[in-house]
This record gives structure tokens, sequence and C-alpha cells, in this order.
């Protein structure tokens, strides 16, 4: 529904006093949330903002309306959950989102629970980090599993679920015995600057102090790998959880050198506080927990 996207951005421009600064809480560009709340006005029938800077502060209007239209998005949140369970049982409609290295676990975790719930209805999204803590904070996900940030915002909760240590990896035929060699030896494949785990890799190279010869930078941990098989060069990646690198024979990981610190990117479930459907997000996590603990 169109409108409850609009009022939910309402509310982020609201918090945050700008379009710039809710579009990026929101994963929307700026121009889509100028073109929201230009609707939104439209459909309500009067100007919300005052413009006449470059922050966007709510008029006198918006200002009324403003409580209101966070009861309404709390009573439409409610209404996603009709009827209450019994004891032991969930029902109702959650949304959550995951990184795409944690779909898998989510999507087990959550086919299991839905063969054990028939009130349940669990819609999945992907996407990266960023967009989905912000649609979180926004209420368009009720919960996503995302890797932590250093952000820590009053209206969600992170539940830490497991840890990655960041490796290197490179193909057997690679020149260099050690990684400072194989880093400056061979083209480097970088994963995307613009998400939080290759922010992460950018620092853990400028601490290495190595000089890397940059050929490509791709958003999806899986293809910079099969690249590496490929022997089109190496890379730095957080060693995930679901995969078997270390014994592939293709492949040649290596650990971060002991002086630099123990190096790893956490991954948890961040979800709003008190929300009326965290009973469901909650058993969601534990049953991801308990399926990683059957792994090890």
């Amino acid at each position: 529904m169109s409108t409850i996207r609009f009022l939910r951005t309402f509310v982020a421009v609201s918090r945050y006093g700008s379009f710039s600064e809710a579009a990026e809480r929101v994963a929307l560009t700026q121009a889509a949330v100028s073109f929201q709340m230009r609707a939104l006005e439209e459909e309500l029938g009067r100007e919300l903002f005052d413009r006449s800077g470059r922050l966007a502060i709510l008029n006198a209007a918006g200002r009324d309306l403003l409580p209101e239209i966070k009861q309404f998005l709390d009573l439409y949140d409610r209404i996603r959950s009709p009827r209450r369970p019994g004891p032991g049982e969930l029902a109702g409609s959650v949304a959550v989102g995951a990184i795409v290295s944690c779909m898998g676990l989510l999507s087990k975790a959550v086919s299991a629970l839905k063969r054990e719930h028939d009130g349940l209805d669990v819609r999945l999204f992907s996407g990266k980090s960023s967009e989905l803590a912000g649609k979180v904070e926004n209420g368009e996900l009720d919960a996503a599993l995302v890797v932590e940030s250093g952000r820590r915002m009053a209206s969600t909760r992170w539940t830490p679920l497991y840890e990655e240590p960041l490796v290197a990896i490179a193909p057997p035929s690679a020149p260099g015995d050690t990684l400072h060699e194989l880093l400056e030896r061979n083209p480097f494949l970088r994963f995307d600057r613009t998400q939080r785990t290759g922010l992460q890799i950018d620092r853990v190279l400028r601490r290495l102090n190595v000089h890397v010869h940059e050929f490509l930078e791709l958003n999806s941990i899986e293809t910079v790998v099969e690249l590496v098989r490929q022997e089109v060069g190496v890379t730095l990646l957080p060693l995930l959880k679901a995969a078997q690198w270390a014994t592939a024979p293709d492949l040649r990981v290596l650990p971060l050198p002991e002086d630099i610190g123990p190096v790893t990117r956490a991954v948890g479930l961040i979800d709003r506080r008190e929300h009326s459907r965290q009973a469901i997000t909650d058993s969601i996590f534990q049953r991801c927990a308990q399926l990683q603990d059957e792994k090890l």
C-alpha cells in the first residue's frame, strides 16, 4: 500500500530532519522521498514541511499530524496480526530481511517454523545491511539478519548471532608465500565498499599497509570467491559460516596476521523494540541459532 509507505517515510523525515538523511534510512533516493512527500501533501490537502531552508522541518500542520500518523501506523501494524495465538502457538504476518549470505539459514528456519505453525505468515526480503536496517528502523520490516554497525538506534535492539573472521583467499596457483606477497603480487578482487563489510575490508588493508592492484569491485561475496576459483585474482573476505572454503582444493585460505588483532564481522538480528510481533521474530532468531549450533 503506497500510502502506508509514504506515511512511514514521513515519520522518517520528521525524525531525521532532511530528505537526504531520511532517504538513506529508508533505502530510497532523495528524489523518491521528495516525490512521496509531495504526493502525501496533495492527498492530505495541506503542506507539511517548511522548505525555506535546506532542512525539511515540519510546519504546524505537520507537527499536528505526526502523533496521529504514528498512532495510525501502530494500528495498521496490529491489524496485520488479527488474532491472538494460543499458548505456544505462533500466528500472524511478519516481514523479515537478510543479507544474501544469511538467506539460506533464514529460509530454513522460517520453513521449519511454518511447518509447525499453520497461522504463521513470513515474507522474506534480501538486501544490503544498511538498507535492511533502515527498513527495520522505519517499520517496513519487522526484523533483519544484518552485519553489525557501530551505530545504535534507541528504537531498535541488536542480538548477535555469530561472528566470521576476515581471511585472505587465493587460488593455489597464485604467486606469493605470505599474505602480504599474495595481496601485492596478484590482482585484487574487492568487495563493495558501499557495504559495511567492504568498508571493514578497506580498513584492514590500511592496517596491513599493503599496496593492492585493484582489478574488480563487486557486491556479491559468492561471485568474488568464484572468480578466485577461476584464478582471476585474490581477495579479503569474511569466512562465511555456510561455506567450505578452508577445505576446498581449489582455494587457499590464509588468516590475517595476529599483530593487527582479531578482525571479524558480527552477524545478528536487528528488530524494533517492543513491536507487536516480537514473539515471532524472537522465535525466528532462536531457530536460526539452533540451526547454526547444529552445524558446529
